[in-house]
C-alpha cells in the first residue's frame, strides 16, 4: 500500500529531463525498463550495482535494482503499478543499508515521455523518497531528524538522478531506433 508523501514523512523529490532524439511513436519505456539487462543498468550509471525483472505473487512485472546513493547501499523492489508505452509508475518500498543501519523507504519512481516534435522528446525521470514508519522510528532512535535525513537524502537523490538521467534517455532511444542496448551513448 502506498504512503502519500506529505512534509511530516518527505525525504526527497527529484525531477530531471533529458532530450530523446526519436519520434514518440518508436519509444516504449514500459518494454526498455521491463526488459532492461544488467549490464545496460550498470552502463548508465556509477552508482548502478546490478537490475533484474522478476514478478509480484499476482503476476504484476518488477524490478529490483541496487544502487548506491549517497554513501547508502539501497535495493529497490519497484512494482510496476501502471506501465505504457509513455509512461511507468514504479512503487518500492527499498531497503537502505549505511554506517548507522538498515531500514527502508518507500521509492516512487516515475518515467515520462512527451513528443516535442515528429523527431524529438522530453524524458523526465522523477523520484519521491518517502519516510516509512520503520525509517521514522529507525532515525529518532539515533537522534537524526526528519529535516536532517532528508537533506542528506535530498541532495544524494538528486546528484543521483542527474547523473543517470540522460543515459536513460540515450538508452532509450537506441532501443527506439535500433532495437538494441549495449549501443554508444553519444
Amino acid at each position: 500500500m502506498e504512503i502519500i508523501q506529505t512534509p511530516q514523512n518527505a525525504l526527497s523529490a527529484s525531477k530531471v529531463s533529458a532530450i530523446i532524439n526519436a519520434p514518440i511513436e518508436k519509444i516504449n519505456i514500459s518494454d526498455w525498463l521491463l526488459n532492461l539487462p544488467d549490464a545496460e543498468y550498470q552502463r548508465c550509471s556509477k552508482d548502478h550495482i546490478a537490475a533484474g525483472t522478476t514478478s509480484t505473487f499476482d503476476g504484476q512485472p518488477m524490478t529490483i535494482n541496487v544502487e548506491t546513493i549517497g554513501s547508502a547501499l539501497v535495493i529497490q523492489h519497484y512494482v510496476a503499478v501502471e506501465h505504457r508505452a509513455d509512461y511507468c509508475r514504479m512503487l518500492s518500498i527499498s531497503d537502505t543499508i549505511s554506517v548507522n543501519g538498515r531500514s527502508n523507504v518507500q521509492v516512487l519512481w516515475e518515467l515520462k515521455v512527451e513528443k516535442i516534435d515528429d523527431n524529438t522528446c522530453r524524458y523526465t525521470n522523477e523520484i519521491h523518497g518517502t519516510a516509512t514508519p520503520d525509517f521514522l522510528e529507525f532515525i529518532k532512535l539515533r537522534g537524526i531528524t526528519l529535516e536532517q535525513a532528508a537533506q542528506a537524502r535530498q541532495q544524494a537523490s538528486h546528484e543521483h538522478n542527474i547523473g543517470e538521467t540522460p543515459y536513460f534517455a540515450k538508452s532509450i532511444e537506441n532501443k527506439a531506433l535500433y532495437g538494441k542496448y549495449n549501443l554508444p551513448f553519444n
